[in-house]
């Protein structure tokens, strides 16, 4: 199989456009000495909505490499693909995010649990995993719950990894398991046993993306319990160790993080926990960088901050519609945001404030934040028109791109 790096990072952007000033950014981290792999991503709801295809996305992770001649690897992630979507992605990818979100909590037949718990039944009792403190009881009941939940979810991964080798060949792609999009965070028998499920479904996954505590909303900061969260987050690192001996996993595999845009409360916890256990980390950050595009366009002012206010008003007015996708990820009081008038008036100092993701400063507010972050279509709706207006200032958005990525993320996160 392809072989994923200890470090990853999945980039991309919904217009294609920042793909070299992404890649700086890695490189200068690289320069600071620490190799993080590039992995572009862009998921197929996002190219529904912009009209633009897997091709593309390929076409601009191979230019950004031969504009700054990397050569570390690179990778093309089919974001969260199903067996609905995945055949678009397989000529451009060699990344296969599997989602089965549609899946999980739905039990699978009985036949099948049944095989589950006698198969683990010998586990029945006290699991110790090096470095968790706390006791782990496994009783029948505890298989049963887990199988219900999960079992028919890693079974349609199954069944999508296979598809995938099928077309590509085993040897070709890198493949990652979400399993975040469930009610509930997973404990660390849940992830041992789904770990157990990959195995049994011969999927190599080199990257798990678990269901953590706190809400993980698009372009803000985590919010929950900083303390639990740095816990499970350990605990995820032990029990993937374990698993990978125990049923012979990929020695690769590391969790991933997904909706990890700006995640910068957990960013110190998740580093050091990284560099204790010597483990890996997936980190996905690509959802925020039109806003980067954003914040340099109102930053340009003259009709560059006329379109970012356009935008604005737009999005404003189609609330529930841009919003209704992403309402499990997002959390906006529509009494905090700003009415359009008010913004017009805004200097694009102010705009870019109120959008810039620095917690505590007086004009930040995640709320405009976030409902800009789901107004893409918005955006992608204005065509040449916001894409001459990306060129025309392409210089001032590049840094604003790279000094997002390089310095608010992965220096926090990767850099020691």
């Amino acid at each position: 199989m392809k072989e994923l790096a200890r470090f990853s990072i999945g980039i991309g952007d919904r217009f294609g456009m920042q793909g070299q000033a992404q890649l700086q950014a890695l490189a200068d981290a690289r320069n600071l000495g620490c190799t993080i792999i590039p992995v572009w991503n862009k998921s197929y709801r996002e190219h529904s909505i912009i009209h633009t295809d897997p091709s593309q996305v390929r076409e601009e992770a191979d230019r950004a490499v031969a504009a700054l001649g990397w050569k570390d690897p690179y990778h093309v992630d089919a974001d969260h693909i199903s067996l609905k979507t995945v055949d678009l992605f397989l000529d451009y990818s060699d990344f296969f995010t599997l989602d089965v979100a549609d899946y999980t909590g739905k039990p699978a037949e009985e036949a099948s649990i049944a095989r589950f718990v006698n198969k683990y039944r010998n586990r029945i009792g006290h699991l110790s995993i090096p470095g968790i403190d706390e006791g782990l009881e496994i009783t029948e009941a505890t298989l049963l719950t887990i199988a219900r939940k999960y079992l028919l979810a890693v079974q349609e991964a199954g069944k999508l990894y296979r598809y995938i080798a099928e077309k590509k060949g085993a040897e070709n792609f890198i493949t990652e398991v979400s399993m975040d999009e469930t009610d509930q965070p997973q404990g660390p028998l849940d992830l041992f046993f789904i770990l157990a499920m990959i195995a049994d479904e011969g999927i190599p996954a080199q990257t798990i993306a678990p269901k953590f505590t706190g809400r993980f909303n698009k372009g803000v900061d985590y919010v929950g319990n900083l303390a639990q969260f740095e816990k499970e987050f350990n605990q995820d690192i032990l029990v993937i160790a374990y698993a990978v001996r125990e049923f012979e996993l990929p020695r690769n595999l590391k969790l991933s993080v997904h909706s990890g845009s700006d995640k910068f409360s957990i960013y110190p916890a998740i580093k050091k926990a990284i560099y204790t256990h010597n483990a890996g980390l997936h980190l996905k950050t690509a959802g925020t960088t039109w806003l980067e595009e954003l914040i340099g366009l109102a930053s340009a002012g003259g009709s560059a901050l006329t379109i970012a206010k356009k935008i604005y008003r737009e999005a404003y007015h189609r609330f529930d519609e841009l919003c209704g996708p992403y309402a499990t990820v997002i959390d906006i009081n529509r009494d905090q945001l700003p009415s359009p008038d008010q913004v017009d008036e805004w200097d694009g100092d102010t705009y870019a404030s109120a959008l810039r993701h620095i917690e505590g400063h007086p004009r930040y507010n995640p709320h405009f934040r976030q409902l800009l972050h789901v107004g893409y279509k918005v955006a992608a709706e204005l065509g040449e028109t916001y894409r001459s207006a990306l060129k025309a200032h392409e210089a001032h958005i590049a840094e604003q791109v790279r000094e997002n990525l390089l310095d608010r993320h992965i220096r926090q996160v990767f850099i020691q």
